[in-house]
Order: structure tokens, then sequence, then C-alpha cells
């Protein structure tokens, strides 16, 4: 499938109306918001089911990708487990996202990301955009774009640096083993990486989940 400049799309944007929240208005405010980002041709309410294990004063919010892909939708290109050859889609992508917390109307108290394989990719792409505008970020079965950003180095800076959960597949088929490699180096040289390997394919697997309910209870309670 094919995808068009996100310059020429004046639709490159996250709709609101098909977000998934776990609350209500009235009760998302005073509390920490975590963004769940969906993998290629999925949509929001992929990963939304995970909320119920989460801490309860923990507001969530599913987002569905800007761009159609089959019967679901991506954050950009297929096929693509890097963007050196172009990171338009993605960074587009990254800048709806950013749009549309900056639209929120009400403030939450600190913002985490979760991301499974293309949200997988978002959740690190919006840490070198923004580091200072979150808190924590999980990668489930994803990967980072190999190409060089102007925030790395600020990211790198941090103190304390970036708590990142980081999860993936000893069996996944999906994203290959030099991107695992890469983004290992790099969460290693960027962030404050918790690192897991899990005996799974291209998914969540129960285990997985424990330990990641662990890792944001931990950062809800710094």
């Amino acid at each position: 499938m094919n995808f068009q400049d996100p310059t020429a799309n004046p639709n490159h944007a996250i709709d609101p109306d098909v977000v998934m929240w776990d609350r209500d208005p009235e009760e998302r405010g005073g509390k920490p918001l975590l963004v769940m980002m969906h993998g290629l041709g999925s949509h929001e309410g992929d990963l939304f089911g995970l909320n119920r294990f989460l801490p309860d004063d923990l507001v969530v919010a599913s987002l569905r990708a800007p761009l159609g892909y089959g019967g679901g939708y991506a954050w950009f290109q297929s096929g693509a487990q890097s963007s050196t050859a172009g990171t338009n889609l993605l960074d587009a992508s990254v800048q709806a996202v950013l749009d549309w917390i900056d639209g929120l109307e009400v403030t939450p108290t600190g913002i985490g990301l979760m991301g499974f394989s293309q949200g997988g990719c978002m959740a690190p792409q919006l840490i070198r955009e923004a580091p200072e505008r979150f808190d924590y970020a999980l990668q489930l079965s994803g990967f980072v774009a190999d190409a060089d950003h102007p925030g790395d180095a600020a990211l790198a800076a941090r103190e304390p640096r970036m708590p990142v959960f980081w999860a993936h597949g000893d069996q996944d088929q999906v994203i290959g083993a030099d991107a695992v490699e890469q983004t290992g180096h790099w969460l290693t040289e960027h962030t404050a990486v918790e690192a897991h390997r899990y005996p799974m394919a291209h998914t969540v697997s129960q285990p997985e989940l424990a330990d990641l309910v662990d890792f944001v209870t931990a950062q809800l309670q710094r």
C-alpha cells in the first residue's frame, strides 16, 4: 500500500472523536495520562483492553493512527523497520500526537507512552522530538527509527534519564534481528532502559503484561 506525502494531506491528524478513553471527561482532571498507540493495520481498540490491568489512578487514552491501511490504520509506511529513506510520515504522525496532546481540555499531571510494533516506533520518536513532555515510555515488540534526530542529544542528557520499558519476543518474526539489536543499542545510549525478552512471537504475553504493570506502577510512585 502506498502513502501520500503528509504535507499534501491536510487530514494527517489524530481524530479526537475516535480516541478511546477509560474515564469520562469530568474524571480525568488531576491524574496522569497513558497514551496507547497500536500497530500496523490495527486500531484504537487493540491495546485498550490492557487498561483494566493498570493502576486505578491512571487515565488511559488509546489513539487511532492517521493513515488508512487495509481494514485498519498505520502511523507510517508498511514494511519500514527504519526510516533512513525519509521520516516524513513518521514525523507527521509524531506531530499529530503532539498536536492532539496540546488540544486536550484537561491537562494531565504527567504523560506516559505505550506503543506496540509501529506504535512502538512512535514512542521513542516522540521522546526524541519532545523529551521534556513525557515521563516514561513502554515499547512493546517495536523498534527505533535509525535516522539521526536533533533531539537525541537532549534526550541522552536528560537527568534523570527517561525510563523506558522495552519488551520483545525471542520468536518475533515481524521485527528483524538487526532492528532489535539496533533498538537495544539506541535505548541504552539515550534512556534508562529496562529490557525484557520473552519466549513469544509478535504479541503481548501474560508475563510481559505483569512486568509492564509493575513498571508503570513504579513510575507513578516517583
